[in-house]
């Protein structure tokens, strides 16, 4: 029996230019998709609140200036739980699936272990999503409804801004659980806001890390590196610094803008949009200056 197509009335992807490409930057959002297939629904052993636990919720939002200011702007539309763009194509668990299964599968990384593969089989609370396990077939289908357009697209982004500019900069935009950063809503001294994370110094030049950094520093946030999210699969396939392609994450305390138990947006999301927007001003204006190829002076 055929398999329904991806059950949305829009595109899975929400691509948006700028009228000129200005500046050297990309910025992405694999995580914040909203849109549920019925079959998807229909499938899972949980309710949707349990599913959308996992979005980074009104994160495009977050970076929705990007556009205006010379830089696209690439959002996921399908949810994070029904596919994860920012994992390996075939990072899954064999034991999720029933039928032939595509070969080589990843299945040996701690996402993997984690039930968090490019189909996740748990959702944020620990909770299997699927009451049985998944025709085999849904890993191809997937791949080639959800996965491999955001890919293509982003990889084309990439190229285009790199061709233009001689160096380009993916700004990976992501948020995280207010828990994520080790201490209680009591403690807000010691809360993280924000992480920057550049694979350990893999993916991107550093004096532009630095610059990030001291921006959002100077802006009352507190910022970690690398800890505890270093990147995924996102800036180390796109993250080559040595080949002038730059790959930055970034992971927003969730708190800072929205409530998480009733998924809604704070009034001071507001506020943190109009410094996302202050933000990829600046690290696009660094990224202008310190990546662009210098030309050779006149002899």
């Amino acid at each position: 029996m055929e398999l329904p197509a991806f059950s949305v009335d829009q595109e899975p992807l929400d691509c948006r230019m700028p009228a000129r490409q200005s500046l050297p930057v990309i910025v992405a959002s694999p995580h914040s998709g909203d849109l549920y297939p019925a079959d998807f629904l229909a499938a899972a052993a949980v309710p949707l609140a349990a599913l959308r636990r996992a979005e980074d919720a009104f994160v495009d939002e977050l970076f929705a200036a990007a556009p205006a200011l010379g830089m696209p702007l690439l959002a996921a539309r399908f949810p994070r739980s029904y596919v994860d763009a920012n994992r390996e194509p075939y990072e899954l668990d064999p034991g999720m699936f029933e039928g032939p299964l595509p070969r080589p599968l990843n299945h040996r990384t701690t996402r993997v272990a984690a039930g968090l593969g490019m189909i996740p089989r748990v959702a944020a609370s620990g909770e299997a999503i699927y009451r049985g396990r998944v025709p085999s077939a849904e890993i191809e289908r997937r791949l080639g409804t959800c996965w491999r357009p955001y890919h293509a697209t982003l990889s084309r982004l990439v190229e285009q801004v790199h061709a233009l500019f001689g160096a380009v900069l993916l700004i990976d935009a992501h948020s995280m659980p207010s828990s994520a950063s080790g201490t209680g809503i009591r403690d807000r001294d010691k809360r993280v806001d924000i992480v920057l994370g550049d694979n350990h110094g893999e993916a991107c030049a550093p004096g532009l890390v630095d610059v990030a950094e001291r921006w959002l520093a100077r802006q009352g946030f507190r910022v970690l590196r690398n800890q505890p999210y270093a990147g995924g699969f996102t800036t180390q396939r796109y993250g080559e610094p040595a080949l002038g392609r730059h790959a930055l994450q970034i992971e927003i305390n969730r708190a800072l803008y929205m409530d998480e138990a009733r998924h809604e947006k704070l009034p001071t999301a507001m506020t943190l949009q109009k410094l996302m927007a202050g933000f990829l001003e600046e690290v696009g204006q660094a990224a202008l200056s310190m990546l662009l190829p210098r030309p050779l002076a006149a002899e």
